[in-house]
């Protein structure tokens, strides 16, 4: 395996593409006793369109998180069971692009290590287990759909988009999912959770080499095709400018977001989080003017908090919480990035929060998982997220100010609501 030191970090990643095109990367920790396995795919929630064998196939929303679901059953009973008994903590998430599965330990790893690459990598799927996890599932969405939370964000979503695959829940709905079957489900196995298609990632007291040799002789020998997908032809305005809602909450709650130019693949997503994270908090971090005037008014309380996404194909900038006037609040976050943008920022504040920002991505090292989402998301996403420092150092005022100017502008603005049920 070829070893990558950054210096400036003190890190060594070992990295290798197997003949089959499965990529591994391997963080030794050899001064801890515990180690964290991901095993990654580049599928998520946004691909329910992909071309396979010549033709392009629409599959139900929510497909990828029942997959997930599913992978944890085996000809011989669960894969969770088995990791547990090992002494195992394992765990599965869907995104919106890629589906992973953990576990961590601090004995016992390789075989765990090998459990993990076998369940993922052979599906074992019957009609009456796919029929009964629609229910199953079907519970955890109608418990979502009443969340006030996930009504705001999603409300928000499906109005910055309207053709983008990211203004549908990852869940789905329960009239999706009510078109999986075991077929499908396969299909969708065959298609992405091929070796070419996935990461493996490993941090933690463990020799790379024998990382890289369990991952040879348990996974597949052929990679499988590359898959083509469509996320959908999004025009650059807004699909609409306000979405409300009324729900059993006790105040009003909201969020405005921007819909952003999205970024391609390479460095440019890794310069493209960093600026927007800065501008969040520039904007409407806790020390920012914008937050301790609308604080001292009784506009915002301590739920209010923004964010910086990037996915397939779509960007977005966004910010809320809790509000007794959310109209305002909206009209005050953009009145302000008007004025930076205007009279630009001021030199301390950057300094203080370039440090800061930099500071976290610098303590996130300390997390095995964070280390190696980050390096799973930097792989599909064409980067390397080791490489922030050159990031941050080239970063300047003029830079996030063109961010704001670009993106933070009334055009691109929408408004979720939810306010109180009238008595």
């Amino acid at each position: 395996m070829k070893p990558v030191f950054y210096e400036r970090l003190g890190e060594t990643v070992y990295q290798e593409t197997l003949p089959n095109g499965l990529e591994i990367r391997v963080v030794p920790k050899p001064d801890h006793a515990k180690k964290y396995a991901f095993f990654a795919t580049r599928y998520g929630g946004m691909d329910t369109r992909f071309q396979l064998n010549g033709q392009w196939l629409d599959t139900p929303a929510g497909i990828a998180h029942y997959l997930e679901h599913k992978m944890f059953d085996t000809q011989e009973g669960n894969a969770l069971q088995e990791l547990a008994k090992n002494g195992a903590e394992p765990n599965a998430f869907t995104s919106n692009a890629m589906t992973g599965y953990y576990f961590d330990s601090t004995d016992h790893f390789e075989e765990n290590l090998e459990i993990l690459l076998s369940f993922v990598s052979i599906p074992y799927f019957t009609q009456e287990s796919v029929a009964k996890e629609q229910g199953i599932i079907g519970q955890e969405i109608r418990m979502i759909e009443d969340n006030p939370d996930w009504q705001l964000y999603v409300r928000m979503l499906r109005a910055l988009y309207s053709a983008n695959t990211a203004r549908g829940s990852i869940a789905g709905t329960v009239e999706s999912i009510s078109h999986i079957t075991a077929e499908t489900l396969y299909d969708c196995h065959r298609a992405f959770y091929t070796p070419s298609n996935m990461i493996l990632t490993v941090v933690g007291s463990v020799d790379p080499v024998q990382v890289a040799d369990l991952a040879r002789r348990i996974l597949p020998q052929e990679g499988g095709p590359s898959i083509p997908r469509d996320y959908g032809q999004e025009p650059e305005a807004v699909a609409e400018r306000e979405t409300r809602l009324a729900m059993e909450v006790s105040s009003p709650q909201f969020l405005t977001g921007f819909k952003c130019r999205p970024v391609l693949e390479g460095e440019d997503r890794l310069r493209a989080m960093v600026l927007g994270d800065m501008a969040c908090d520039l904007l409407l971090g806790e020390s920012s003017p914008l937050y301790q005037r609308l604080y001292a008014q009784g506009l915002i309380n301590a739920s209010f908090g923004g964010e910086f996404e990037l996915i397939p194909g779509a960007a977005y900038f966004y910010a809320g919480g809790e509000s007794r006037d959310p109209r305002a609040v909206a009209a005050e976050i953009q009145r302000e990035a008007d004025r930076l943008v205007r009279e630009g920022l001021d030199g301390g504040f950057f300094q203080q929060v370039l440090r800061a920002n930099f500071g976290s991505n610098l303590r996130g090292l300390n997390s095995f998982e964070n280390i190696a989402v980050s390096l799973t998301e930097g792989y599909f996403g064409g980067y390397d997220p080791f490489r922030f420092p050159q990031v941050f150092e080239a970063v300047t005022q003029e830079d996030v100010l063109s961010f704001l100017r670009e993106n933070v502008t009334a055009d691109r603005a929408v408004l979720s609501e939810i306010v109180p049920k009238e008595a």
